[in-house]
């Protein structure tokens, strides 16, 4: 019963940790794994020498290597096949000729400063092949860049994990006996990938037909189908060929995602949350059982190694790679300093170092600590700083394009057509057949759905788009897809029309949402002016000169109900104006403006008389009203007009 109790404590312990670990990543908002590392290390037998990962004997290497298999699923399943289409040269050739320059670099690095025999450099450099999904993406979900950046980096931390396991472990072969044949290796090499491809490919596809057929399963059911139909394609391979396994995983991943599934945002949840287990549990128990002692023991000739692999190898390989992509320079730089390695390298290294100690060959544990100095080096230096690259290289995309509106009507098929003509995806999406058609006729994609269809949602792309507009007639139905968008997916932006005070405050998932135009819009009415032909389209840029009272003007015309501001053009991006937009110098906003002029009157005056509204800059906003106002400060026409009347007003004596 004690050695039970040992264990449970050591489980309870190792998720406690993770979790926490996971927790403050999250609060601080840096990777993950910096904190797993830490926690692991004090816990460990050269800290507090609470966990002992070795009281699980044999069953470590189980929890390793069926959590490594779950993490690669998910990262297959996560994989966005339209945007890797972009980049598919260039994530081709990372995942084939920049897994040879590693190895290649890697291993003469190591030779040459590390002192390692060529045997063990190169089994050093094979295991560091590899970056990975669980430090990738959530580093990614911190910093914002570009997609084609993101979409090489995701796709290169997934499909590289398989090859550098595989290629591992092909080396330690290599090792163990004696057998140097580049036949045998590149034959090994290939089988291994092949039966992964191929398992993974046929499973995959009869797991997706399986699912969508059973109806008579619940989600929840479901979700776990997929994971034993996982586990099963995992042990299946690895009983066909050792180590083939993990590609298995990642190819039907992928061929899930590409099944369509309608429960496929439900399932990347539930796989995502285990994931988030699985590598809080594993980097807890890899780190506790690192030796400080051993990474102080390389010397610093190891850290020359790691410095090599990051500041020469890896951008060498980004640059070959790379060459003939439309990536420019800045993406590429960028690419070259994000490396960092994950999991992978350290169970396998884990799991190698014991199995070396076991045949009585040197370097197992010194292999094991130099992969952990290069992912703590990796994680800290490059994960740490990966948010100010990509603001000094002008690659962020915290301004994502493209924007999905629910609600087909007058107004919002006119944000549409602005958006387009700015070059930009729009979406529409919306119950009603005829307001469908009308759109659809004007050249703008729709969907005939119900916003609440979160499959509708995916294949639109709320996934990958920049913002999210719901401006129906109902503003409380607003409010609820707007939440609903935020719960599923988490675009950057969030905007909706609802009847509230922008200033008021209840939850934590209201406040993201943005309250579009103004605080007081009535979408029917103006959606009739625009109907009768009783608005203009027009566009100002606030300048230095009589900024503030430009403010007051544009505030007094939105509260008189005369104008209301539908984008703001900001740093050569589009947004959509919010109820509280606080304006910057330099901003050129696009508004409608109300013109009750009759037809007649609007024909007599030379306005035109085409339907199709084009920008322009109109008097009404453009002029100053009060010839006086011209006089006054900005803070006088800002003041109060109780303020005003408040104040002594002297009276003249008449003349005598």
């Amino acid at each position: 019963m004690e050695g039970s109790f040992e264990i449970t404590l050591l489980i309870i312990l190792t998720v406690t940790a993770g979790i926490g670990a996971q927790v403050l990543a999250d609060y601080l908002k840096v990777p993950a794994i910096v904190f797993l590392l830490l926690f692991g290390i004090l816990l460990g037998s050269d800290g507090l020498n609470l966990v002992h990962p070795h009281q699980l004997g044999i069953g470590l290497e189980v929890i390793v290597a069926l959590a490594v298999a779950l993490i690669l699923f998910e990262g297959g399943l996560n994989l966005e096949l339209r945007e890797l289409g972009k980049v598919s040269g260039s994530l081709r050739n990372l995942v084939t000729i920049g897994t040879l320059i590693t190895l290649i670099g890697g291993g003469i690095a190591a030779h040459y400063l590390s002192e390692f025999p060529w045997s063990i450099s190169f089994l050093y450099a094979s295991l560091v092949v590899v970056t990975g999904p669980t430090v990738i993406s959530p580093l990614l979900k911190h910093v914002s860049v570009q997609r084609p950046v993101a979409a090489l980096l995701e796709g290169e931390g997934v499909l590289i994990d398989p090859v550098g396991a595989i290629l591992a472990v092909v080396v330690l072969d290599i090792i163990l006996n004696g057998d140097a044949d580049p036949t045998a290796v590149v034959s090994g090499l290939l089988i291994r990938l092949g039966i992964g491809v191929g398992i993974g490919a046929v499973g995959g596809g009869l797991v997706g037909l399986f699912i969508k057929r059973a109806n008579f399963l619940s989600e929840d059911l479901k979700n776990l189908v997929v994971l034993a139909s996982l586990l099963a394609l995992f042990g299946l391979a690895q009983e066909i060929r050792s180590e083939s396994g993990l590609m298995a995983t990642v190819v039907s991943g992928i061929v899930l995602r590409a099944s369509s599934l309608p429960e496929e945002r439900l399932l990347r949840r539930f796989k995502g949350q285990l994931t988030l287990l699985a590598v809080s549990v594993l980097f807890i128990l890899l780190a506790a059982d690192l030796s400080i002692a051993s990474i102080v023991a390389l010397g610093w000739g190891s850290v020359g190694t790691v410095l090599v692999l990051m500041f020469a190898v890896r951008p060498l390989n980004v640059l070959i790679c790379t060459w003939n992509s439309d990536l420019n320079w800045r993406q590429k730089l960028f690419i070259s300093w994000i490396g960092p390695r994950g999991i992978v390298s350290a169970s396998v290294a884990s799991l190698f170092g014991i199995l070396l100690t076991e045949r009585g060959i040197n370097g197992g544990d010194a292999t094991k600590a130099l992969v952990f100095l290069t992912i703590i080096m990796t994680v800290v230096c490059q994960g740490l700083t990966a948010s100010l690259m990509a603001r000094l290289l002008k690659i962020t995309s915290t301004q994502a394009t493209g924007v999905i509106i629910v609600g087909i009507h007058p107004l919002s098929r006119l944000i549409a057509r602005l958006y387009q003509e700015k070059g930009e995806s729009v979406v529409l999406i919306d119950t009603d057949a005829e307001a469908c058609r009308q759109a659809q006729q004007e050249g703008l994609r729709v969907f005939l759905s119900s916003a609440l269809d979160t499959g509708v949602l995916e294949e639109a792309g709320l996934s990958s788009v920049g913002s999210f507009l719901v401006m129906t007639n109902n503003g409380e139905v607003n409010l609820v897809l707007a939440q609903r968008a935020i719960e599923e997916f988490s675009p950057p932006r969030v905007y909706a029309v609802f009847p509230r005070d922008p200033q008021a405050s209840s939850n934590n998932q209201k406040n993201k949402v943005n309250q579009a135009f103004a605080s007081q819009l009535a979408i029917k009415t103006w959606n009739q002016y625009i109907t009768d032909g009783k608005i203009k389209l027009g566009t100002t840029t606030l300048k230095e000169e009589g900024f503030a009272f430009q403010q007051a003007h544009l505030q007094a015309l939105v509260r008189a109900g005369e104008l209301v501001p539908l984008l703001v053009e900001r740093e050569e991006r589009l947004q959509v104006v919010t109820a509280s937009e606080e304006w910057r110098l330099g901003d050129r906003i696009i508004y409608v403006l109300h013109d009750p002029r009759p037809q007649l009157l609007k024909r007599l005056s030379g306005a035109s008389q085409s339907k199709r509204l084009s920008l322009e800059k109109l008097s009404e906003v453009e002029e100053i009203p009060l010839p006086v106002a011209m006089s006054m400060s900005a803070e006088t026409i800002l003041q109060p007009v109780e303020e005003l009347e408040q104040e002594p007003i002297e009276v003249l004596p008449p003349p005598s």
